[in-house]
């Protein structure tokens, strides 16, 4: 990850998905990840994605997780099994080896099994479910570091997958730092307000002052 891309998600971490998904609304950008939940509300993400996607294995046999070898420390893995929830594509090995190279999380578009290991290591996790059954021979690896499409959002690898309790998004690597602008900018002024009605303005009247509908309009 170079210097650029590691300050720009290490701002984007520290900001909460739900100003990061308002900024995103304001300049008509859709990259939420409905549907993926994180392990524990304590998780917390941001960093450049690593895209695997996999596939039903039919009569060939297949593997899970021989990528991760290739996952340089700070990404993280984004996988996509096309939402399936009868089969595990991560589980206890792939989070002991995530966790000791310094990986930074991983988001599954599907399940996952092995959550005391996640736990254990503080190991960040978001999926559709938890589920034991494991995707060995189940599933194949298509490919890695290609574009995904999760839901109907579109991402490419190094996109800047964030999460938090209120779930994961996909920031646009090309935008991150608009996107990171405005979200901050929407922390500062949700902040102000709080403020303002605690020293005895009304919340209709503080949010007018600053502006705070204005932020969250779709720019023309």
């Amino acid at each position: 990850m170079n210097t650029a891309t590691s300050d720009i998600a290490a701002r984007l971490k520290a900001i909460p998905t739900a100003s990061i998904s308002d900024a995103m609304d304001s300049l008509g950008i859709h990259g939420t990840l409905h549907g993926l939940a994180p392990l524990t509300y304590n998780f917390r993400i941001g960093g450049p994605a690593f895209t695997v996607q996999y596939e039903a294995a039919g009569s060939e046999r297949g593997s899970v997780g021989d990528f991760l070898d290739d996952v340089p420390p700070g990404a993280i893995v984004l996988i996509d099994n096309h939402a399936r929830t009868d089969v595990t594509v991560w589980g206890g090995i792939m989070t002991e080896i995530a966790a000791a190279r310094g990986i930074g999380g991983t988001v599954i578009n599907g399940v996952c099994r092995d959550l005391n290991a996640a736990l254990r290591q503080n190991y960040p996790l978001f999926s559709r479910g938890r589920f034991m059954r494991t995707g060995k021979d189940r599933v194949r690896l298509v490919a890695v570091n290609a574009p995904v499409t999760i839901n109907d959002v579109e991402l490419s690898p190094l996109d800047i997958i964030c999460g938090d309790a209120d779930g994961a998004l996909a920031v646009p690597a090309a935008r991150a730092e608009e996107i990171a602008d405005i979200a901050e900018r929407i922390e500062d002024v949700e902040a102000r307000i709080i403020e303002a009605v605690k020293a005895g303005s009304t919340l209709v009247q503080a949010r007018a002052d600053l502006g705070y509908h204005d932020l969250q309009w779709r720019k023309a």
